[in-house]
């Protein structure tokens, strides 16, 4: 028995034969009348598909035991065995190949009892229109193209499960000890990010003048207010950075309006100056993990009256986190003149805050802030000292500072937390000698646990 071949087209002299090295999908007809598989082979002769013929049902599963077959395409009547029996055996041995079953209008009963015996993908009537067979045969070998993705995926993850069977043994241990690994990473660059941040900040306030330090100590009121409302870790760190960077829109100012008083500035001065808030989130733009810092800053001058700028929010329009910085930065710049030129005391500060509740100011985050400020003032001392004076001589390996070590000019050198190693310990003592003064660094009386 021989089955036929595709049609062959001649190659073009003088051009090299590419040789195909994954075969095309493969079609096989199948009927008794060779003028019906001349045409089905004329209908789907295209370079990118192969076409076998039988010309029985017996035909065609000899052809199915020796090739792979993608689609088969079967008449329903032909001597013998007909479609329906052909297309059932084909389906209980090659359940993946796509059965079409053709049919004229005189077979539709058979050809129902084909669908539900052979499980036909598809059925179409006699005479057949190109297009449409055309259609179902792709839809066919897209089907198949889809089956066994599927099924590759389906041993690829048997692979992969079975491999991480192997691995489970120890996995766990090595997960826990990637995961402590990697919490410590996480802290370590957490810790030097917001050094990063207050080194930053301390650069912005070297312009001298009455802002020095205003940033840390704004940044110090607001995460007590956000600590005393139960705000989210993630919140209460931008929160934090935006405290520490909220004037960084006046790196655009010039120093002489910077020396101003704010009530004492020209209108254009004001004009210029109001617009700093935008400019300091347009500094911080390009840095994806401090937008939200940056949403902050551009708000931290709304006030909750709607007066304020620059784009005259009002109420719960004005972030949260820009509520609460508004009141720690109005709070430190009423004590330090920039606002009136008067330097006010704590008393008098937060007799204004309180005139501004309402106004200016959330006076949720009013109420809240004086309550804190009261706590303090009535707290008793704490048992036993949480940070130790000590001099350079004293300090040993694994030590940590309580407190911020600045130089007399207020530029921030270590942060507090930061752990002492032998070597920063010899800069310590190298920069006392320089400064020509003894210096003593706040110590915690308890060491740092991981």
């Amino acid at each position: 028995m021989t089955a036929s071949h595709p049609d062959s087209v001649d190659e073009p002299q003088g051009l090299a034969v590419t040789v195909q090295t994954t075969p095309p999908p493969t079609v096989l007809c199948v009927d008794d009348e060779p003028n019906i598989l001349a045409s089905l082979r004329r209908s789907l002769r295209t370079p990118d598909l192969r076409v076998l013929t039988a010309g029985s049902g017996t035909e065609g599963l000899a052809i199915l035991r020796e090739t792979p077959i993608d689609v088969v395409i079967s008449d329903m009547r032909m001597p013998g065995m007909d479609g329906a029996q052909f297309l059932e055996q084909v389906q209980d041995l090659w359940p993946e190949t796509i059965r079409i079953l053709l049919t004229g209008h005189a077979d539709m009963d058979a050809a129902i009892a084909a669908v539900n015996r052979g499980r036909i993908h598809r059925y179409l009537n006699k005479p057949w229109g190109e297009s449409e067979l055309r259609a179902a045969v792709q839809a066919g070998l897209e089907r198949v193209a889809l089956q066994r993705d599927k099924d590759r995926l389906e041993a690829l993850t048997q692979q992969q499960n079975l491999a991480l069977r192997a691995l489970n043994e120890h996995l766990e241990e090595r997960v826990q000890e990637r995961t402590q690994e990697l919490a410590q990473a996480n802290r370590k660059l957490k810790s030097s990010f917001l050094t990063s941040i207050k080194v930053f900040s301390n650069v912005l306030e070297l312009r001298g003048g009455r802002l020095g330090g205003h940033g840390r100590r704004v940044a110090g009121l607001a995460r007590a207010i956000a600590q005393a409302m139960d705000l989210e870790e993630t919140e209460k760190q931008d929160l934090f950075v935006a405290a520490l960077l909220h004037d960084i829109g006046h790196i655009g100012l010039p120093d002489a309006m910077l020396a101003k008083p704010v009530a004492r500035m020209e209108p254009e001065e004001l004009a210029q100056y109001q617009q700093h808030p935008v400019l300091g989130e347009q500094l911080l733009m390009p840095l994806e993990d401090l937008h939200g810092v940056a949403a902050i800053i551009h708000e931290h001058h709304e006030r909750y009256d709607g007066l304020g700028y620059p784009d005259h929010k009002t109420g719960l329009e004005i972030s949260r986190s820009a509520r609460i910085l508004a009141v720690a930065d109005a709070f430190d710049e009423l004590q330090n003149g920039h606002l009136g030129g008067a330097m006010l005391n704590e008393e008098e500060a937060q007799i204004l805050l309180r005139q501004g509740r309402g106004t200016q100011f959330d006076p949720e985050v009013v109420d809240l802030f004086l309550q804190i400020r009261l706590a303090e003032r009535r707290q008793p001392p704490a048992a036993g000292a949480a940070a130790v004076p000590m001099a350079t001589i004293d300090l040993a390996t694994g030590m940590v500072l309580a407190a911020d070590f600045l130089s007399p000019q207020g530029v921030l050198l270590l942060v507090a937390g930061h752990v002492l190693t032998e070597p920063l310990i010899r800069r310590i003592r190298q920069y006392e000698i320089r400064a020509g003064h003894p210096i003593r660094l706040q110590i915690r009386s308890e060491p740092l646990h991981s």
